[in-house]
């Protein structure tokens, strides 16, 4: 069973994308919420939402990615 050593650096890149993510977008939701009088707040939580979906995509992604690479799941 040899591990596809692309497939796996493939991976390893998506989970360090998503590791920022998953700092920056628990910050700009809390400073959303601790602003909710600002007539930016639904602009700044939508922005908040879509970087912490983007950082669970990512990361669910890198983690499939790097399952496939040393299960040899080919496609």
């Amino acid at each position: 069973m040899a591990t596809n050593k692309d497939l796996l650096a493939k991976g390893v890149k998506y989970l360090f994308g998503a590791l920022p993510l998953m700092f920056i977008g628990p910050i700009i939701l809390n400073s959303s919420f601790k602003n909710k009088d600002n007539p930016y707040y639904y602009l700044v939580l939508s922005i908040g939402i879509l970087i912490c979906l983007s950082a669970m995509y990512l990361a669910f992604k890198g983690i499939k990615t790097i399952t496939d690479s040393l299960f040899d799941n080919n496609k």
